[in-house]
């Protein structure tokens, strides 16, 4: 299976990768000219041929184009900060698993030292969602937000009438008044899911507060209580299972 790269843009029938990109393709991968590689602009994917390979750039030739498939369902994720290993796993999973947008939040439960350094990981966020899009094949690469609160993410999600069209809107929790996840995704057909996903420590009472102004519906993975990285992988799949 040929490795995929994103491209900035095609410029008729040539695209060219410069940066870390090609510093991987051209000094670990040891790619040679002549070689086909697979290139998306975020719109659509092309089959590129390697025509020249420079110190910082590498230029292709394009040849075909190629299907270019994608979720019928836009999945938002609003993901509290835990601990960097555990959060960046959980940001790898979520982009192979197809999420459209992921926003980092700084829960108050959040350990604050995290919050106070998540910033200067933006970075190396961003070159993770990248490895894993390529991994996974993915057509585009998940948007990611800056960090932001709760409060601030809550409101300004869209619609909530759960017809065909809407976002649906779901915040996990360990209540005991939340409903079973299956229970919520029967008989909805929304283009767009809205993920909520607290820290270890769970969410305050002000945040289901401003959840519940937003028209977030408490939803339960089950009695077992699951660390945050494996409440995303359960979720998301779920999510695209039943609805993608």
């Amino acid at each position: 299976m040929r490795r995929r790269f994103f491209v900035d843009r095609f410029q008729g029938q040539r695209a060219s990768i410069g940066g870390e990109a090609a510093h991987h393709l051209g000094r670990v991968l040891r790619a040679q000219p002549g070689q086909l590689y697979e290139l998306s602009d975020g719109t659509s994917v092309w089959l590129g041929r390697i025509d020249k390979i420079g110190r910082q750039e590498i230029n292709f030739e394009l040849l075909e184009q190629l299907p270019a498939h994608s979720s019928s369902l836009k999945t938002t994720l609003l993901l509290s900060v835990v601990k960097f290993d555990a959060f960046e796993w959980a940001l790898e999973k979520a982009t192979e698993l197809g999420v459209a947008r992921i926003v980092p939040l700084a829960s108050g439960r959040s350990e604050k030292a995290l919050i106070a350094a998540a910033p200067k990981r933006a970075g190396r966020w961003q070159k993770i969602l990248i490895e894993a899009s390529q991994q996974s094949r993915r057509v585009q690469l998940p948007a990611l937000d800056p960090l932001t609160k709760p409060s601030s993410a809550f409101a300004a999600t869209g619609n909530a009438d759960l017809r065909i069209g809407a976002s649906l809107r779901l915040l996990l929790s360990e209540s005991p008044e939340a409903r079973p996840l299956r229970s919520l995704l029967s008989d909805v057909q929304p283009v767009e899911a809205i993920l909520a996903i607290g820290p270890e420590g769970g969410w305050t009472e002000s945040e289901f507060s401003c959840a519940h102004a937003a028209h977030f519906l408490e939803a339960s993975l089950g009695d077992l209580i699951l660390r945050t990285e494996t409440a995303v992988i359960s979720a998301i799949a779920s999510l695209n299972f039943a609805l993608a």
